[in-house]
């Protein structure tokens, strides 16, 4: 029985197009920033401070961006509880619950490991952020820069350890 290239070849861009499908989707569930992150007050740097009493970050993966929820106290011990869902499309994304510096957030993937978030409050850019995740997937460091909704220049660098 003789089969010719022509039989072979849409089957074979069949299985190719599933492939690839099929990785994209794999990678973006391995998306190394996905989980629950506490932050490391020690190791963190606040300029200006003070530091939060305490905060915990939880990403994970929604769509072709992501999902993320903060939580924790501000150095007065104020409640903070925000969060957003939105995509790497460089899109303005609303910033849900209470972040004095952020009601509009805009995501761009830079590389496997690092995204870079600019926030706007009132339609005015605040801060950037790039978050990185370490080689070995334990560490998440956000450097800040930026001016906050008080007028204040901030350079912050948090950084995180995997739950």
């Amino acid at each position: 029985m003789r089969v010719s290239l022509r039989q072979w070849v849409p089957g074979l861009l069949v299985g190719a197009l599933v492939c690839a499908a099929s990785s994209m989707a794999l990678a973006q569930d391995k998306d190394p920033a996905n989980g629950t992150w506490k932050l490391n007050v020690a190791k963190s740097k606040f300029s200006p401070g003070p530091a939060p009493k305490e905060m915990t970050a939880t990403i994970e993966s929604a769509g072709a961006g992501r999902h993320v929820e903060v939580t924790g106290s501000t150095g007065d011990g104020t409640p903070m509880k925000w969060g957003y869902s939105g995509n790497y499309d460089g899109k303005d994304i609303r910033v849900t619950g209470s972040n004095p510096d952020a009601d509009l957030v805009m995501l761009k993937r830079l590389n496997p490991t690092t995204v870079r978030s600019t926030y706007k409050k009132d339609g005015k850019r605040t801060l950037v952020n790039g978050v990185n995740v370490s080689e070995d997937g334990k560490t998440l460091t956000v450097a800040q820069t930026g001016v906050n909704a008080k007028g204040q220049t901030v350079k912050n660098t948090l950084v995180f350890d995997r739950q």
